[in-house]
Order: structure tokens, then sequence, then C-alpha cells
């Protein structure tokens, strides 16, 4: 990146927030702090008047950028957000997004448009089946409580027994993984934070009280207090060079963390809170696997052998 698309991007990022620090430039662009004083320093000078708190940051006043046009590479990727967000996010957030979009594409040249317009048909974004939510409204709401800080009613069901309860939680954050959303937060009934599965909440309502935002974790914090509170165990499993192959899609979900070239194949390391759950995936290599570490795992590995040829055990004749 020039100097001049440089300095244009800070600007642009200037405008983003209320006050931006210098440190958030230069972990951005990739630059010493000396190289983003003197960017400021240029921009000052161009005559854009940027205030400037010591300990606090640097803030534009009264200046607005006419509207920026999007380079190829930017709608694309906009392109694809929109499908990704059309797997991964509900009604409530699929719509709002999708009429951004169309008010960006109104900005875009000739070429631009269609070059997007021959983009969306080629791309697709695939999720395995996901349970149907409750509601399919719930996502923007929770994003309004988290910035505002309150409270929220819900009506849950759990899984494990398909048991209904209703709680006053303290929301301090939303998390993808598995197989979709997750609410992090504070449950006033059970005295700790909780995870709780959006698709399992059946009603939802903001309370207008706030809560004491600094007595509860960060989401951040909270995610590394969980690494923390692990009980994770070390798996050693040297597999065939042929089945190896086959792993590199599923292993992640098992916790694999690193493998090595050996003598009679890649030898692979695990952190697993569950060997039972490990062991099973493992069944359907057969042979070709041999566990290292630990020898529990093997006598796991046995009693499911065992129950397999005692469910397929023909009877005698």
């Amino acid at each position: 990146m020039n100097r001049i698309d440089r300095l244009t991007a800070i600007l642009i990022h200037l405008q983003t927030k209320r006050v931006v620090k210098a440190q958030e430039l230069a972990d951005r662009f990739d630059l010493s702090l000396r190289t983003i004083y003197r960017d400021i320093r240029a921009l000052e000078e161009a005559g854009v008047p940027i205030g400037a708190e010591a300990g606090i940051g640097y803030f534009l006043t009264d200046y607005h950028l006419p509207p920026v046009m999007f380079t190829n590479a930017e709608a694309s990727a906009l392109q694809v957000g929109g499908k990704l967000l059309a797997q991964m996010a509900d009604e409530s957030l699929r719509t709002p997004y999708e009429s951004a979009l169309y008010k960006i594409k109104a900005v875009l040249s000739r070429s631009e448009k269609d070059h997007l317009d021959e983009l969306a048909g080629q791309i697709e974004i695939l999720n395995p089946t996901r349970p149907q939510p409750y509601s399919d409204q719930l996502l923007y709401a929770i994003q309004g409580a988290l910035v505002r800080g309150h409270r929220l009613t819900i009506v849950y069901r759990a899984g494990y027994n398909d048991s209904q309860t209703q709680r006053t939680i303290e929301p301090i954050g939303l998390c993808h993984y598995g197989i979709g959303w997750h609410l992090i937060a504070y449950c006033r009934l059970r005295d700790d934070y909780r995870d709780f599965r959006v698709d399992r909440i059946q009603q939802l309502a903001e309370l207008s009280e706030p809560f004491p935002r600094q007595s509860r974790l960060t989401l951040q914090g909270y995610l590394d207090r969980l690494k923390q509170e692990q009980d994770l165990q070390e798996v050693i499993i040297t597999f065939s060079r042929k089945m190896a192959r086959f792993t590199h899609d599923a292993r992640y979900s098992f916790g694999f963390i690193s493998q090595e070239e050996t003598l009679d194949g890649v030898r692979m390391t695990f952190l697993t809170q569950c060997l039972k759950t490990l062991g099973r995936w493992l069944l359907m290599y057969g042979n070709s696997i041999r566990v290292e570490h630990p020898t529990e795992l093997n006598e796991i590995m046995r009693h499911y052998i065992q129950e397999m040829v005692e469910h397929y055990e023909l009877p005698m004749v």
C-alpha cells in the first residue's frame, strides 16, 4: 500500500469510531508508532481537523469524507460475507445485511456490479443441518442488550432432559461454534456463568435495568477462564500414512494440535476432555492406528470392540 492510499485508509478508520488509539492504527497497518505519528501530522498539514488527547487517542472534529467507492476485492468480500451470514445468522441479521448490500451495490460502477452478479451465482456455503430455532429474531435483540449492558429474561429449554426454565441473565457475549450461536451470560438462577445455545431460547425480553459490567467477565475473559478450567488429557496416536490423509477434516473436532512424520507412519497429538468420545472416532480407522498414550485409551478401545463383537456375533446353530 503506497502512502497516499494509507493516509486515505487512516482517515476512513478515524471516521469509524469516536476515538482511535495510535496503537490500533499501527496494528492494523503493521507500522511503527513513529510512522503513524508522521502520517497523522501529514493529514493535519493537509487541513484535516484531527483532535488528540494524551493517553486517549485521535478523533475527527466535524469532518467527513465524501462517499467512498469500493474496490473489486472489497465488494467481493462483502458478497462472500453475505453468503456466510445467510448460513450463520438469523432473519434479524440477514434482512438488514441484504438491505445494506443493496445500498453498497448502488454506488458501484457498472463493471463492479456485473462482477458481483457473476460472483453471486458461483459461490455457495454448505453447512450441516442445524436444529430449527424457536425464534428467527433473536440475534439482533441480543446484540442490543450486549451494547446497552441490560439484563435479559429468557425461557430456555435444556437439551439433556428437555426441561424448561425461566432465567434472568446478564449477557457478556455471543460466540459461534459447533453448529450455531451461543449466548455467554451470567445466570442469576445458577449464580455462575453459563453457555446458552440460542436455538434453545424459546422467549427473550430485554429488561430496562443495566447490570454492573465491571463486575462481570468480558467474553475474552470467560473464554480464557474456560481454557484454564478444562481438564484436558494428552493423547498420542500413530496413524498409517495412508489413513492419516483421511483425518484432515475431522481431527480438529477431537482436539488435534500437532503431527510429526515417523518411520512407521504419522504420529498425532490430541488434547481431549473425553477419551471415550475420541475412542469412538478412532474405531473407524481399524488396525491402521496405534495408541501410544495413554494406556487407558487402549482399554476403552478394547471395550468398544468387545461390545461390537457381542452385538454382531451370529447365534450358534
